[in-house]
């Protein structure tokens, strides 16, 4: 059974419209923000960033 947040923590907002979550679409308020979420994802308009790649070893004598 997961263990409940203490009572002093304050629950972070949705993510995408800053509204109170619904436990039923966690982390999101609802199925709306759940699908914002999911099309700005298979959009590419979020990214990790990468940096420069290592050297291959395999290049060198």
């Amino acid at each position: 059974m997961p263990a409940e947040p203490p009572a002093s923590a304050t629950p972070k907002p949705c993510p995408v419209c800053r509204k109170p979550l619904d436990p039923r679409f966690r982390p999101f308020c609802s199925a709306r923000c759940r699908q914002v979420d999911l099309g700005r994802w298979l959009a590419g308009d979020y990214a990790i960033p990468a940096g420069e790649p290592l050297p291959d070893d395999d290049d060198e004598g």
